[in-house]
Protein backbone atom coordinates (compact mmCIF):
# COMPACT_ATOMS: atom_id res chain seq x y z
CA UNK A 1 0.00 0.00 0.00
CA UNK A 2 1.15 3.50 -0.81
CA UNK A 3 0.38 6.10 1.83
CA UNK A 4 0.85 9.80 1.14
CA UNK A 5 1.73 11.62 4.35
CA UNK A 6 1.02 15.36 4.37
CA UNK A 7 3.06 17.21 6.99
CA UNK A 8 0.82 20.08 8.07
CA UNK A 9 1.88 21.10 11.55
CA UNK A 10 3.76 24.29 10.76
CA UNK A 11 2.90 27.73 12.11
CA UNK A 12 5.42 30.07 10.51
CA UNK A 13 5.15 33.84 10.31
CA UNK A 14 6.92 34.54 7.00
CA UNK A 15 3.55 35.34 5.39
CA UNK A 16 2.20 37.48 8.24
CA UNK A 17 -0.41 38.94 8.48
CA UNK A 18 -2.21 36.33 6.35
CA UNK A 19 -0.43 33.48 8.13
CA UNK A 20 -1.15 33.47 11.86
CA UNK A 21 -0.77 31.00 14.70
CA UNK A 22 -4.47 30.25 14.38
CA UNK A 23 -4.34 30.03 10.54
CA UNK A 24 -0.91 28.92 9.27
CA UNK A 25 0.29 29.24 5.69
CA UNK A 26 -0.93 25.84 4.51
CA UNK A 27 -4.54 26.95 5.02
CA UNK A 28 -4.17 30.00 2.77
CA UNK A 29 -4.95 30.39 -0.93
CA UNK A 30 -2.19 32.96 -1.46
CA UNK A 31 -1.38 31.74 -4.99
CA UNK A 32 -5.04 31.86 -6.05
CA UNK A 33 -7.45 28.94 -6.35
CA UNK A 34 -7.26 26.22 -3.71
CA UNK A 35 -5.56 26.51 -0.35
CA UNK A 36 -2.02 25.12 -0.34
CA UNK A 37 -3.04 22.08 1.72
CA UNK A 38 -6.02 21.30 -0.54
CA UNK A 39 -3.79 21.42 -3.61
CA UNK A 40 -1.23 19.18 -1.88
CA UNK A 41 -3.88 16.61 -0.96
CA UNK A 42 -5.26 16.62 -4.51
CA UNK A 43 -1.81 15.86 -5.92
CA UNK A 44 -1.23 13.15 -3.31
CA UNK A 45 -4.51 11.40 -4.09
CA UNK A 46 -3.38 10.82 -7.67
CA UNK A 47 -0.26 9.03 -6.43
CA UNK A 48 -1.32 6.99 -3.40
CA UNK A 49 -4.28 4.90 -2.29
CA UNK A 50 -4.30 6.44 1.16
CA UNK A 51 -3.78 10.01 2.32
CA UNK A 52 -2.84 10.86 5.89
CA UNK A 53 -2.38 14.37 7.31
CA UNK A 54 -0.16 14.76 10.37
CA UNK A 55 -0.88 18.04 12.12
CA UNK A 56 -0.95 19.76 15.49
CA UNK A 57 -3.92 18.86 17.67
CA UNK A 58 -5.17 22.45 17.64
CA UNK A 59 -5.10 22.49 13.81
CA UNK A 60 -7.01 19.24 13.25
CA UNK A 61 -10.31 21.05 12.78
CA UNK A 62 -8.68 23.36 10.21
CA UNK A 63 -7.56 20.29 8.25
CA UNK A 64 -11.00 18.68 8.23
CA UNK A 65 -12.55 21.98 7.14
CA UNK A 66 -10.00 22.40 4.32
CA UNK A 67 -9.98 18.87 2.85
CA UNK A 68 -12.37 15.93 2.72
CA UNK A 69 -11.82 12.21 3.17
CA UNK A 70 -8.35 12.14 4.70
CA UNK A 71 -7.07 10.44 7.83
CA UNK A 72 -5.95 13.05 10.37
CA UNK A 73 -3.25 12.14 12.89
CA UNK A 74 -2.94 14.77 15.61
CA UNK A 75 0.30 15.54 17.44
CA UNK A 76 -0.16 16.61 21.08
CA UNK A 77 3.03 18.69 20.84
CA UNK A 78 5.28 19.96 18.04
CA UNK A 79 8.34 17.71 17.79
CA UNK A 80 9.48 18.34 14.21
CA UNK A 81 9.42 16.02 11.24
CA UNK A 82 11.32 12.97 12.56
CA UNK A 83 8.62 12.35 15.16
CA UNK A 84 5.80 13.30 12.77
CA UNK A 85 6.96 10.81 10.15
CA UNK A 86 7.53 8.16 12.78
CA UNK A 87 3.95 8.57 13.95
CA UNK A 88 2.74 8.36 10.35
CA UNK A 89 4.77 5.18 9.80
CA UNK A 90 3.24 3.56 12.88
CA UNK A 91 -0.29 4.27 11.64
CA UNK A 92 0.55 3.09 8.12
CA UNK A 93 2.01 -0.19 9.42
CA UNK A 94 -1.12 -0.81 11.49
CA UNK A 95 -2.97 -1.17 8.18
CA UNK A 96 -0.27 -2.84 6.07
CA UNK A 97 3.12 -4.29 7.14
CA UNK A 98 4.46 -3.54 3.64
CA UNK A 99 3.28 0.09 3.57
CA UNK A 100 5.40 2.62 1.68
CA UNK A 101 5.02 6.23 2.74
CA UNK A 102 5.64 9.34 0.70
CA UNK A 103 6.03 12.52 2.74
CA UNK A 104 4.97 15.91 1.35
CA UNK A 105 5.02 19.34 3.04
CA UNK A 106 1.50 20.80 3.05
CA UNK A 107 2.49 24.35 2.15
CA UNK A 108 4.36 24.10 -1.15
CA UNK A 109 3.30 25.18 -4.64
CA UNK A 110 3.72 23.03 -7.75
CA UNK A 111 3.41 24.77 -11.11
CA UNK A 112 3.43 21.62 -13.27
CA UNK A 113 1.40 18.86 -11.57
CA UNK A 114 1.90 16.46 -14.49
CA UNK A 115 5.71 16.57 -14.30
CA UNK A 116 5.44 16.38 -10.52
CA UNK A 117 3.29 13.25 -10.80
CA UNK A 118 5.94 11.59 -12.98
CA UNK A 119 8.63 12.28 -10.35
CA UNK A 120 6.41 11.04 -7.51
CA UNK A 121 5.58 7.80 -9.34
CA UNK A 122 9.29 7.17 -9.94
CA UNK A 123 10.09 7.86 -6.29
CA UNK A 124 7.36 5.56 -4.95
CA UNK A 125 8.32 2.79 -7.40
CA UNK A 126 12.00 3.02 -6.44
CA UNK A 127 11.24 2.84 -2.70
CA UNK A 128 8.97 -0.18 -3.28
CA UNK A 129 11.40 -2.04 -5.54
CA UNK A 130 14.76 -1.38 -3.88
CA UNK A 131 13.85 -0.74 -0.22
CA UNK A 132 15.85 2.50 -0.22
CA UNK A 133 15.10 5.99 0.99
CA UNK A 134 14.19 8.21 -1.93
CA UNK A 135 13.93 11.98 -2.05
CA UNK A 136 12.80 14.28 -4.83
CA UNK A 137 15.40 16.96 -5.50
CA UNK A 138 14.47 20.22 -7.19
CA UNK A 139 16.54 21.51 -10.09
CA UNK A 140 17.75 24.90 -8.80
CA UNK A 141 16.89 27.99 -10.79
CA UNK A 142 18.99 30.47 -8.80
CA UNK A 143 21.76 30.44 -6.16
CA UNK A 144 19.36 30.48 -3.22
CA UNK A 145 20.85 30.57 0.29
CA UNK A 146 17.53 29.79 1.97
CA UNK A 147 17.36 26.12 0.97
CA UNK A 148 19.25 23.00 1.90
CA UNK A 149 20.84 21.11 -0.99
CA UNK A 150 21.47 17.54 -2.11
CA UNK A 151 24.89 16.78 -3.56
CA UNK A 152 24.55 14.07 -6.20
CA UNK A 153 26.95 11.20 -6.71
CA UNK A 154 28.11 9.86 -10.07
CA UNK A 155 25.91 8.00 -12.52
CA UNK A 156 22.43 6.60 -12.04
CA UNK A 157 21.24 3.76 -9.82
CA UNK A 158 18.18 3.38 -12.08
CA UNK A 159 16.75 5.39 -14.96
CA UNK A 160 16.07 8.88 -13.65
CA UNK A 161 17.39 8.06 -10.15
CA UNK A 162 20.72 9.43 -8.82
CA UNK A 163 22.72 8.53 -5.72
CA UNK A 164 22.90 11.21 -3.01
CA UNK A 165 26.47 11.81 -1.83
CA UNK A 166 25.42 14.07 1.04
CA UNK A 167 22.88 16.55 2.35
CA UNK A 168 24.19 20.12 2.53
CA UNK A 169 22.92 22.78 4.91
CA UNK A 170 21.92 26.25 3.70
CA UNK A 171 25.06 27.63 2.01
CA UNK A 172 26.64 31.06 1.76
CA UNK A 173 25.96 33.04 -1.42
CA UNK A 174 29.29 32.23 -3.06
CA UNK A 175 28.86 28.52 -2.36
CA UNK A 176 25.28 28.56 -3.68
CA UNK A 177 26.57 30.13 -6.90
CA UNK A 178 29.11 27.29 -7.22
CA UNK A 179 26.36 24.74 -6.70
CA UNK A 180 24.23 26.27 -9.44
CA UNK A 181 27.13 26.40 -11.90
CA UNK A 182 28.39 22.90 -11.10
CA UNK A 183 25.18 21.02 -11.86
CA UNK A 184 25.68 18.42 -9.12
CA UNK A 185 23.34 19.92 -6.53
CA UNK A 186 19.57 19.98 -6.15
CA UNK A 187 17.37 21.84 -3.71
CA UNK A 188 16.10 19.68 -0.87
CA UNK A 189 12.31 19.94 -1.16
CA UNK A 190 11.55 17.93 1.99
CA UNK A 191 9.87 15.03 0.18
CA UNK A 192 10.81 11.48 1.20
CA UNK A 193 9.66 8.01 0.14
CA UNK A 194 10.45 4.90 2.19
CA UNK A 195 8.97 1.69 3.48
CA UNK A 196 7.36 2.46 6.83
CA UNK A 197 9.21 -0.42 8.50
CA UNK A 198 12.53 0.88 7.15
CA UNK A 199 11.82 4.36 8.52
CA UNK A 200 11.18 3.01 12.01
CA UNK A 201 14.44 1.03 11.81
CA UNK A 202 16.29 4.23 10.86
CA UNK A 203 14.74 6.03 13.85
CA UNK A 204 15.80 3.15 16.12
CA UNK A 205 19.35 3.59 14.87
CA UNK A 206 19.77 7.35 14.72
CA UNK A 207 17.07 8.85 16.99
CA UNK A 208 16.63 6.02 19.52
CA UNK A 209 14.37 7.91 21.92
CA UNK A 210 11.92 8.56 19.10
CA UNK A 211 12.27 5.01 17.79
CA UNK A 212 11.51 3.51 21.21
CA UNK A 213 8.47 5.75 21.65
CA UNK A 214 7.15 4.76 18.23
CA UNK A 215 7.51 1.06 19.08
CA UNK A 216 5.50 1.60 22.26
CA UNK A 217 2.83 3.56 20.36
CA UNK A 218 2.69 0.79 17.74
CA UNK A 219 2.15 -1.82 20.46
CA UNK A 220 -0.67 0.22 21.98
CA UNK A 221 -2.24 0.74 18.55
CA UNK A 222 -2.15 -3.01 17.96
CA UNK A 223 -4.29 -3.42 21.07
CA UNK A 224 -6.85 -0.96 19.79
CA UNK A 225 -6.08 2.56 21.05
CA UNK A 226 -2.81 4.48 21.29
CA UNK A 227 -4.27 7.81 22.42
CA UNK A 228 -2.94 7.62 25.96
CA UNK A 229 0.46 6.35 24.84
CA UNK A 230 0.84 9.16 22.31
CA UNK A 231 -0.22 11.78 24.88
CA UNK A 232 2.31 10.46 27.41
CA UNK A 233 5.32 9.86 25.18
CA UNK A 234 5.12 12.35 22.34
CA UNK A 235 5.79 15.58 24.29
CA UNK A 236 8.99 14.05 25.74
CA UNK A 237 10.58 13.36 22.34
CA UNK A 238 13.54 15.34 20.98
CA UNK A 239 12.60 18.02 18.47
CA UNK A 240 14.64 17.03 15.41
CA UNK A 241 13.99 17.13 11.69
CA UNK A 242 14.07 13.97 9.60
CA UNK A 243 16.86 15.61 7.57
CA UNK A 244 19.18 16.16 10.54
CA UNK A 245 18.08 13.11 12.51
CA UNK A 246 18.21 10.51 9.75
CA UNK A 247 18.90 11.66 6.18
CA UNK A 248 22.23 13.36 6.89
CA UNK A 249 23.47 10.32 8.80
CA UNK A 250 22.22 7.26 6.96
CA UNK A 251 23.58 5.76 3.73
CA UNK A 252 22.13 4.69 0.42
CA UNK A 253 19.76 7.63 -0.07
CA UNK A 254 18.83 8.25 -3.71
CA UNK A 255 17.18 11.18 -5.45
CA UNK A 256 14.74 11.67 -8.30
CA UNK A 257 15.63 15.03 -9.90
CA UNK A 258 12.57 17.09 -10.75
CA UNK A 259 11.75 20.31 -12.56
CA UNK A 260 8.07 21.11 -12.08
CA UNK A 261 7.72 24.72 -10.96
CA UNK A 262 8.31 24.04 -7.27
CA UNK A 263 8.16 26.78 -4.64
CA UNK A 264 8.05 26.67 -0.86
CA UNK A 265 6.03 29.95 -0.92
CA UNK A 266 8.44 31.25 1.68
CA UNK A 267 7.81 35.00 1.45
CA UNK A 268 5.56 37.64 -0.05
CA UNK A 269 8.25 38.11 -2.68
CA UNK A 270 7.61 34.54 -3.78
CA UNK A 271 3.85 35.12 -3.82
CA UNK A 272 4.41 38.11 -6.11
CA UNK A 273 6.48 35.91 -8.46
CA UNK A 274 3.81 33.18 -8.58
CA UNK A 275 0.72 35.37 -8.98
CA UNK A 276 -0.63 36.51 -12.32
CA UNK A 277 0.21 40.12 -13.14
CA UNK A 278 -1.46 42.87 -15.13
CA UNK A 279 0.15 44.87 -17.93
CA UNK A 280 1.93 47.05 -15.36
CA UNK A 281 3.37 44.09 -13.48
CA UNK A 282 0.98 44.39 -10.53
CA UNK A 283 0.03 41.12 -8.81
CA UNK A 284 -3.41 41.26 -7.18
CA UNK A 285 -4.99 38.60 -4.98
CA UNK A 286 -8.53 39.35 -3.80
CA UNK A 287 -10.52 42.57 -4.22
CA UNK A 288 -7.96 45.27 -4.88
CA UNK A 289 -7.03 47.90 -7.44
CA UNK A 290 -3.82 49.70 -8.35
CA UNK A 291 -3.97 53.17 -9.91
CA UNK A 292 -0.87 54.70 -11.50
CA UNK A 293 1.53 52.14 -10.05
CA UNK A 294 3.77 49.32 -11.22
CA UNK A 295 5.19 46.06 -9.88
CA UNK A 296 3.10 46.02 -6.72
CA UNK A 297 1.70 43.07 -4.79
CA UNK A 298 -1.73 43.71 -3.28
CA UNK A 299 -3.51 41.03 -1.27
CA UNK A 300 -6.87 41.39 0.44
CA UNK A 301 -9.03 39.03 2.47
CA UNK A 302 -12.54 38.31 1.17
CA UNK A 303 -14.98 41.01 2.24
CA UNK A 304 -12.46 43.84 2.18
CA UNK A 305 -11.08 46.02 -0.62
CA UNK A 306 -7.65 47.62 -0.96
CA UNK A 307 -6.79 50.54 -3.27
CA UNK A 308 -3.18 51.55 -3.99
CA UNK A 309 -2.51 54.85 -5.77
CA UNK A 310 0.70 56.29 -7.15
CA UNK A 311 3.24 53.87 -5.70
CA UNK A 312 5.39 51.15 -7.24
CA UNK A 313 7.29 48.13 -5.96
CA UNK A 314 5.25 47.89 -2.76
CA UNK A 315 3.51 44.94 -1.11
CA UNK A 316 0.24 45.80 0.66
CA UNK A 317 -1.26 42.87 2.55
CA UNK A 318 -4.62 43.21 4.29
CA UNK A 319 -5.58 40.12 6.31
CA UNK A 320 -8.05 40.01 9.18
CA UNK A 321 -7.28 42.71 11.71
CA UNK A 322 -3.82 43.62 10.42
CA UNK A 323 -2.15 45.33 7.46
CA UNK A 324 1.43 44.99 6.23
CA UNK A 325 3.09 47.54 3.94
CA UNK A 326 6.63 46.80 2.78
CA UNK A 327 8.74 47.25 -0.37
CA UNK A 328 8.49 44.08 -2.44
CA UNK A 329 12.29 43.93 -2.48
CA UNK A 330 12.30 43.71 1.34
CA UNK A 331 9.30 41.42 1.74
CA UNK A 332 11.48 38.67 3.18
CA UNK A 333 12.02 40.91 6.23
CA UNK A 334 8.51 40.31 7.61
CA UNK A 335 10.12 38.71 10.64
CA UNK A 336 11.25 42.21 11.69
CA UNK A 337 7.60 43.33 11.81
CA UNK A 338 6.64 40.28 13.84
CA UNK A 339 9.46 40.93 16.32
CA UNK A 340 8.45 44.58 16.59
CA UNK A 341 4.84 43.62 17.37
CA UNK A 342 6.01 41.29 20.13
CA UNK A 343 8.26 44.03 21.56
CA UNK A 344 5.31 46.46 21.50
CA UNK A 345 3.07 44.07 23.41
CA UNK A 346 0.88 43.40 20.35
CA UNK A 347 1.45 39.65 20.20
CA UNK A 348 -2.31 39.10 20.07
CA UNK A 349 -2.16 40.05 16.38
CA UNK A 350 0.14 37.12 15.59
Amino acid sequence: MRCAVILAGGSGTRLWPASRRARPKQFLAVTGGDTLIAATVARARSAAGRVMVVTAADQASLVTAAVDDVEVVAEPAARNTAAALGLAAVHALARDPDAVIGAFPADHHIGDPVAFGVAVERAFATAERDDVIVTIGIAPTRPDTGFGYLELGDGEVAPGVRPVARFVEKPAQAVAEQYLAGGRHLWNGGMFFVRAARLLAELDRFVPATGAAMRAIAAALAHGDATAEIAARYPTLPSVSIDVGVMERTTGVVAVPGDFGWSDVGSWTTVAELAETDAAGNAIVGDAVVVDGRDNLVVSDPGAAVAVVGVSGVAVIRAGDAVLVVPVARAQEVRAAVDALVAAGLERFL
